[in-house]
């Protein structure tokens, strides 16, 4: 569920005025990726122009939105639940239009209209500045799809209305689609292929977003170390481009350093990375910029070479401890999580090892970890067969989460006993005499409230820990503030 806390304020470089009297209602549920969330606010945005507030009461809501998932089959399982809620409110309220946005839309398209009666709208994720049309054809009774995908839709020129926001921290979008092809993806074919934003329109979203006093944005995409600016176009039609285009193209280690540079104050984090297209000059560049947070997601899948062949990963565990490596080596206090899949098509007990010593080598902050679940229209549904057995693949998954916490219990006690600069995010979950921020490394960390307020960067002296938290005391503000 989610809820707007701050429209008071669009970048007008990069939205046109809203209107101001808004009378409908828009209810939107989320699942998913962060890029999901984030194109929900794209969503709020358009929609607000067409005279749609957002709400948190369902039942009061006259469109319900909910922007879905394909990259497991439980995220899609959960989402027909929902609808089966939605439909129980749609009995009470038969004007509630009810539309499925995101990769479940896309993956499943018109034949979404057919499995589920409730659907009224079903929109993909580059269709969405179609959501005006498609609302006036359900307005008069029909069902509306569009889930044709781009080459070059971005947002670039839309400001989002930030959900559920804690008015600290903000997503940023910066590519779209994935070219990488992992063969138990879906994400490909529900997105598209790579293309980037216009560094210009993400330096004045992250500037308009310092100015209504966010002190974190997050860069996104699918594949972030593939961001790579050349006048527009897709990232696989670069060597097309002219001489002046690739003279002044900006890749992601130029990027990040441009956004760093027009917000000093502002932390900066990014998601996703993928080994294969990560390079030392993004590290340097972290360590060049103290508000760039020493924190790199590298999802791996695998610790063995024949399983990272299979799922077409096109690095090699070698290749992927010499990244590791240049990591420790030239961000020595980074902080580093995973992405595993447990029982792949095929997988032995010997490449179940394998990703368990890969494991004990990098030893994560933290992980998501999962099994397998095939995912129609991929590589691996339709040329592997989904062999491992069910308990198999849960027993393994149970070992590669044990191991987790025990390197994640490892990393948490590293802090302890240092000062530790912290953004105050919000409440403790567990009480509401402390307060919640992360440090650098994304490491969650609580200690009493004091004097200090919501959106203070804070040094922290950590006491003690969990396994997932850092608990401490508060010994003035950073120089940050």
């Amino acid at each position: 569920m989610e809820k707007v806390i701050d429209e008071n304020k669009q970048g007008e470089t990069l939205v046109t005025q809203q209107k101001t009297d808004n009378s409908r209602k828009l209810y939107i549920e989320s699942y998913g990726c962060q890029m999901n969330f984030s194109d929900s606010e794209i969503v709020a945005s358009i929609l607000a122009n067409e005279g749609f507030n957002t709400t948190q009461q369902l039942e009061e809501a006259d469109l319900v939105l909910v922007n879905t998932c394909s990259i497991r089959d439980k995220a899609e399982q959960t989402v027909r639940k929902r609808l089966e809620k939605f439909n129980a409110v749609k009995k009470i309220n038969p004007d509630m239009k009810v539309g499925v946005l995101g990769c479940m839309a896309e993956r499943l398209k018109s034949k979404f209209l057919e499995e589920e009666k409730i659907v009224d709208m079903v929109v993909g994720p580059d269709a969405y500045k179609d959501l005006p049309n498609l609302v006036k054809e359900i307005d008069e009774g029909r069902n509306a799809v569009n889930v044709i995908l781009s080459k070059e839709e971005t947002y670039g020129d839309i400001a989002p209305v930030r959900l559920n926001s804690n008015g600290v921290s903000a997503f940023v979008s910066i590519t779209r689609g994935c070219d990488n092809m992992c063969t138990f993806c879906v994400v490909p074919f529900t997105r598209g292929r790579e293309r980037s934003r216009d560094p210009q329109s993400i330096i004045e979203e992250v500037n308009d977003l310092w100015e209504r006093g966010f002190k974190e944005i997050t860069l996104l995409g699918q594949n972030v170390d593939s961001y790579l600016w050349y006048g527009g176009g897709l990232k696989k039609d670069f060597e097309k481009a002219s001489e002046m285009e690739k003279a002044t193209s900006v890749n992601f280690a130029k990027l990040l350093s441009m956004v760093a540079e027009a917000q000093p104050k502002m932390r900066i984090r990014f998601s996703t990375s993928n080994p294969q297209d990560m390079t030392l000059d993004v590290i340097e560049t972290m360590a060049a910029y103290r508000n760039i947070c020493k924190y790199i997601h590298l999802p791996v899948q695998s610790g063995s070479n024949r399983m990272l062949k299979e799922m077409n990963r096109l690095h090699t565990r070698e290749e992927y401890f010499e990244l590791i490596d240049n990591i420790r080596k030239i961000l020595p206090e980074c902080g580093i999580s995973q992405d595993m899949i447990t029982g792949f098509p095929t997988e032995t007990e010997e490449d179940h090892q394998d990703t368990l010593s890969l494991m004990e080598y990098v030893k994560y902050d933290f992980g998501f970890m999962f099994a397998y679940s095939e995912r129609p229209g991929t590589l691996a549904a339709r040329k592997m067969e989904d062999d491992i057995p069910e308990e198999v693949k849960k027993r393994r998954l149970t070992e590669v989460i044990n191991l987790q916490q025990k390197h994640s219990a490892y990393r948490t006690l590293q802090h302890v006993g240092k000062t530790e600069e912290v953004l105050i995010e919000g409440n403790s979950k567990k009480s509401d005499q402390h307060w919640m921020g992360r440090n650098t490394q994304n490491t969650v960390v609580v200690f009493p409230k004091e004097h200090y307020k919501v959106g203070d960067f804070v040094n922290v002296k950590i006491n003690e820990c969990t396994s997932a938290t850092l608990i401490g005391e508060a010994i003035g503000h950073s120089e940050n503030n």
